[in-house]
């Protein structure tokens, strides 16, 4: 789960969902990939085996629970503080949260971006496609638990809105939530403690030939780091690609 063997060529990068037959080759040490980049992927996988993805832009709406327990504490303390009208203290991130977005997620690299932007990139590169093009910009939003992500997806095949969301409801580890005339959608409150990765949102962009546009929401400690591994050592054992003692 560590960051360590993810962009190492010998070593699998794996979503179950995604690229499971990575599995086959590994020398022992298989990497899990970067929360964002785990429900961003199992999202786009059924898209880009029908319609060829070409581009990506993501933006996300990342939980504090990614950096950690002290950073929940953070939040939780600083929402306190804000209501009782005290002095606000900030130490795990750079500004207060609280009733606030930052910009930015991990440190910032000589290019411009920072590098949670990176490693969506440059996974997608590895688990996917290196053929897509990817851009992001990533955000921490004052949310306890569950990522949220608004893609922007160009594809080389036509595509209907309806054909999309009927891929979605048949693709695995997805659930389909959308009904805008009743407010249905994916939000966080919602996806929290579950195994799924939550679509919905999913309309044209008419402003680009073969694109769209899909809100993608899941756990990041669910789905986007336990499950993951989990679901790599069941697959191990299902392949026969260790010995169990």
């Amino acid at each position: 789960n560590s960051t360590a063997f993810r962009m190492a060529p010998e070593h699998p990068l794996v979503i179950l969902e995604v690229n499971a037959d990575a599995l086959e080759n590994h020398r022992g040490i298989i990497a899990s990939p970067n929360c964002s980049t785990i429900q961003m992927l199992v999202a786009l996988k059924p898209i880009h085996d029908k319609y060829c993805i070409k581009r990506v832009i993501v933006s996300t709406y990342q939980a504090v629970s990614g950096s950690g327990q002290a950073a929940v504490e953070e939040l939780q303390s600083q929402t306190r503080a804000f209501a009782n009208g005290e002095e606000i203290l900030a130490s795990v991130y750079p500004h207060q949260i609280a009733f606030n977005v930052l910009p930015q997620i991990d440190v910032f690299l000589e290019n411009g971006y920072c590098k949670e932007e990176m490693k969506m990139i440059l996974e997608t590169a590895k688990i996917l496609d290196p053929k897509i093009k990817i851009t992001a910009t990533t955000v921490r939003v004052p949310v306890i638990a569950c990522h949220s992500e608004s893609l922007n997806i160009e594809t080389e095949k036509p595509f209907e809105v309806e054909e999309i969301k009927t891929l979605m409801e048949k693709s695995p580890g997805i659930v389909l939530e959308d009904d805008p005339e009743n407010n249905v959608y994916p939000f966080a409150i919602n996806a929290a403690g579950k195994d799924a990765v939550f679509v919905g949102r999913i309309r044209r962009d008419f402003s680009a030939e073969n694109t769209l546009n899909m809100w993608c929401v899941s756990d990041n400690l669910r789905k986007g780091a336990a499950l993951n591994t989990i679901q790599i050592a069941q697959e191990i054992v299902k392949r026969n690609l260790v010995r169990v003692q």
